[in-house]
């Protein structure tokens, strides 16, 4: 995030990158690609912008046709697929909500049967809706919390591990809430917590295929989620609290996922967290 956000940032929920008055860097303009994932066939949730975006971008730099799962967000995803489709890769838009147990399995139908197979597997999509109080947190905010943050996860992977050969990658999106807590998200904290649990569990239980899971877990990130769901004081803010002194670009954060999805890079790498936090050391 640059230095001039203004509270005027804040955009309505779920969040679109043409509504924000400073934009993320989430094209990957400068990256080039080595043909890390050639043939590869990616399924990303929460593909549209942000994160998503950027990945959805690399994956195709480095060779792959990328499949984006979001909620409603056309316009993003529109563009997403646009800049995947530029690299001479196929893109796929996969629009619904991801907290529905047969949405999650479609999507993984839907990819294979457009792309022929499923190789990456990118656990990315999430909901946050910050509180003060833990009492502030009705019940209904607390499952929508877990059934986008976690139960999605379970039932993509689930649903993909049938597609997916023996050598494949799972990259699940944790945070750094997930590392530490945060008093006014402390819902979307506890699922952050359970996607490394889950991180930790599935590369255990599918080492026998060669199936690597990692998971990526960052610090403060520009995406369309933070002025969708922040006021006006926490979104001109956001991010100053590292020891870098702002919040990551997407596309500073992409590089990772591109390291756990290539074979070359990190066969030898499964049930790791790797954490861009701008410098934040953790102890333990």
């Amino acid at each position: 995030m640059t230095d001039d956000v203004t509270p005027d940032a804040v955009i309505p929920y779920p969040g679109e990158t043409q509504d924000m008055s400073d934009r993320p860097r989430d094209d990957m303009r400068d990256y080039v690609g080595r043909g890390l994932l050639d043939g590869k066939k990616a399924l990303i949730t929460g593909g549209d912008s942000g994160i998503g975006r950027a990945v959805a971008v690399a994956f195709a730099k480095e060779g792959a046709d990328v499949a984006i799962a979001y909620l409603n967000e056309t316009s993003d995803a529109a563009h997403t697929v646009s800049l995947i489709e530029a690299q001479g890769r196929r893109g796929l838009e996969l629009p619904g909500d991801l907290a529905e147990p047969g949405h999650c399995r479609s999507i993984v139908e839907q990819t294979v049967k457009e792309f022929g197979g499923l190789d990456i597997v990118v656990n990315n999509v999430a909901f946050q809706s910050p509180a003060d109080d833990l009492t502030e947190i009705s019940d209904e905010q607390w499952r929508r919390t877990f059934a986008v943050n976690i139960d999605s996860f379970f039932h993509v992977t689930k649903a993909a591990l049938s597609h997916l050969p023996d050598g494949s990658a799972i990259i699940n999106t944790a945070s750094i809430n997930g590392l530490r807590g945060n008093k006014s998200l402390i819902d979307y904290s506890a699922t952050k917590g359970a996607v490394i649990a889950l991180t930790y569990s599935l590369a255990q239980s599918l080492a026998q295929r060669r199936i690597r899971v990692n998971c990526v877990a960052p610090g403060p990130v520009w995406t369309p989620l933070i002025p969708a769901t922040m006021d006006a004081d926490k979104v001109e803010s956001f991010g100053g609290q590292v020891p870098m002194g702002r919040a990551a670009q997407p596309d500073e954060i992409a590089p990772s996922y591109v390291f756990f999805a290539a074979s070359q890079m990190s066969s030898y790498y499964s049930g790791e967290v790797l954490a861009p936090i701008g410098g934040e050391t953790l102890p333990g």
